[in-house]
């Protein structure tokens, strides 16, 4: 049979695919559906787990250097007055005035214009005035019932003339939404209204805790993982012996409260993540230590840490330890991007912030960051709480005894003009530099984090195909697969019977099913033909399948082993079949 390559297929088709078979379900369905949250059904659960698993892995239970911490949800809401999310953490957010009174984040606005059905419209008519007024006395009524020149058809006169010159869409829908003698509007994308000016909303859920509801007792749930790490930074450290560079990853839900969520799970109002906090040494203690810091250049071997590695190392070597994360995950290295963020685009107290973009079917958007938070985070809860953050580093202070006063006065000259470089004051800096020849400091932090629900929808975009598949007599049929890496994958294996009418091949079948269960997600069916069961296992992802047939009673005892992607079968023995599927699977 031969295949040729279809068309990725839209998002509808794969959003079709993960209802239909188990994946990913509306919220509350049954009562219209939930905006911004989701279910993951059978598979989703499945696949979701080994996402985590395998990050978890790769990134904490691998390493010798990374501790794991499963925080709570709701935390002391001192936590997040410190870490500026109580006054910093909001998104513009702006109404329509006009008919449909949406509220939405005002920086997608023209995101959503470009999504609509509106747009389209408007952009057919582009250059036309005699159709773009025609439609707004008729048509315009029930689809943009806000924009003014629909609710004042008068106005068209005056702009006919500026209607046949405009080539485009957004400048035609700002002309068409603007009141007559005022300054241009932002329209709504969704009645063609005028949109307030943006003003910020908290994005943060509240709650109660406890029986009284009081201001006293509001909390809040946590809209990221990061800051309870930080809160726990010294009880891991001291119950783990741990000293720096070392972290804590944790994986958990945050929560929030997202204006306008959308883009199926990509942007929702509850999801997970999967965050390390990697503390490090501040260059200035390397420096004290080794006598220099490594500086990062395009020949530096990031495939194990070093003494004398600065944050700048550290940061571009945990980019690469993501991307070799994803790589081994299923991602192709070509299917996503780095993107350095510009000075300009960079947290206040970020040094540094790589985000991986995926090539998503909506656009390139941001499937996790890689960040060099400095001391901010730590500094920040050592003021707010008033207990110590820093860490006393023996090496450290017998390093700086061996110094003359000469070669400490040199270094202190040094920082200070550094610091004075970035706009610190020398007094602050002085201050550091006491600490730091006392042996002590405050960690700096760098930060991959990554979102499940995210990478799963990644993971899904990328896996989805639909192929054409010719038969021997010319005839086409479509596959659907998703090529998902075997790690990843709901079901490992698939475990048929050729027939269910004949016992010694059937239960033959079951006690293989039964050894594999054991290791694997797995998953019986003896239903249908055994084309139309693979074509099952294929849509959901299933690596590999064995089927149990006559000659694996009457001839050499072998049963097939059947690859997804290849299609191409095998005959292996029953005692070597178990060997090789943990090479296939585990790697």
């Amino acid at each position: 049979m031969e295949k040729k390559e279809a068309p990725k297929s839209s998002l509808d088709a794969l959003v079709s695919l993960c209802k239909r078979r188990g994946f990913i379900f509306q919220s509350s369905e049954i009562y219209g559906g939930f905006a911004g949250f989701w279910d993951y059904g059978p598979l989703g659960c499945e696949m979701k787990r080994n996402i985590k698993d395998s990050w978890w892995r790769f990134t904490v239970r691998d390493r010798e250097d990374v501790e794991g911490l499963d925080a709570s949800i709701i935390m002391h809401p001192a936590i997040w007055k410190a870490s500026g999310h109580l006054d910093t953490f909001s998104d513009p957010m702006s109404m329509c005035k006009g008919n449909c009174r949406k509220l939405m984040r005002a920086d997608q606005i023209w995101d959503l214009f470009e999504e609509s059905a509106l747009r389209e419209t408007l952009a057919g008519m582009l250059g036309e005035a005699g159709k773009i007024a025609t439609w707004c006395k008729g048509k315009g009524k029930a689809v943009a019932p806000g924009l003014y020149t629909v609710q004042h058809p008068e106005y068209l006169e005056k702009i006919f003339e500026k209607l046949k010159t405009i080539t485009d869409v957004k400048e035609l829908f700002i002309l068409l939404a603007t009141p007559e003698g005022e300054p241009e509007v932002l329209p709504c994308p969704n009645c063609g209204g005028v949109m307030t000016e943006p003003r910020p909303f908290n994005l943060m859920f509240k709650t109660i805790v406890g029986p009284v509801e009081d201001p006293s007792n509001v909390a809040y749930l946590r809209p990221e993982t990061a800051q309870a790490i930080f809160a726990d930074f010294s009880n891991v450290m001291v119950s783990s012996r741990q000293m720096p560079p070392f972290g804590i990853g944790q994986v958990g839900k945050s929560f929030r409260n997202e204006v306008t969520p959308r883009n199926y799970i990509f942007r929702s109002r509850e999801f997970e993540q999967m965050e390390v906090e990697f503390f490090i040494k501040p260059d200035e203690a390397v420096e004290l230590l080794c006598g220099h810091v490594a500086p990062l250049t395009e020949t530096t071997d990031l495939s194990e840490p070093q003494a004398d590695w600065g944050w700048e190392c550290w940061h571009k070597y945990w980019v690469e330890q993501r991307k070799i994360w994803l790589v081994k995950n299923g991602l192709p290295e070509d299917s996503f991007v780095e993107y350095w963020q510009k000075p300009d685009e960079l947290a206040h107290y970020a040094r540094a912030c790589v985000d991986i973009e995926y090539r998503f079917p909506f656009g390139v958007q941001e499937l996790e960051g890689i960040a060099a938070r400095s001391d901010f985070d730590l500094s920040r809860h050592q003021e707010h709480s008033g207990k110590s953050m820093e860490v006393f580093d023996e090496p450290l202070k017998l390093a700086v005894k061996k110094l003359s006063d000469e070669e400490k006065a040199a270094f202190r000259a040094k920082v200070v003009a550094e610091w004075e470089a970035r706009g610190k004051t020398a007094e602050a800096a002085n201050i550091f530099i006491d600490r730091l020849f006392e042996g002590r400091y405050i960690p700096h932090v760098i930060e991959p984090s990554a979102g499940v629900d995210r990478m799963a929808l990644a993971m899904l975009c990328n896996a989805y195909e639909e192929q054409k598949l010719i038969d021997e007599k010319g005839k086409e049929d479509i596959r659907t697969v998703l090529h998902l890496a075997p790690a990843i994958a709901p079901i490992k294996v698939g475990v048929f019977p050729l027939v269910k009418n004949k016992p010694e091949l059937y239960n033959f079948a079951r006690e293989i099913f039964k050894k594999l269960q054991r290791r694997y997600n797995c998953f019986w069916d003896e239903s249908g033909a055994i084309g139309r069961r693979y074509r099952r296992q294929d849509e959901i992802g299933t690596p590999f399948c064995v089927t149990v047939d006559f000659d694996t009673l009457e001839k050499d005892g072998t049963v097939t082993l059947r690859d997804r992607d290849t299609m191409q079968q095998e005959r292996i023995s029953v005692d070597d079949l178990i060997r090789r599927l943990d090479d296939l699977i585990l790697g």
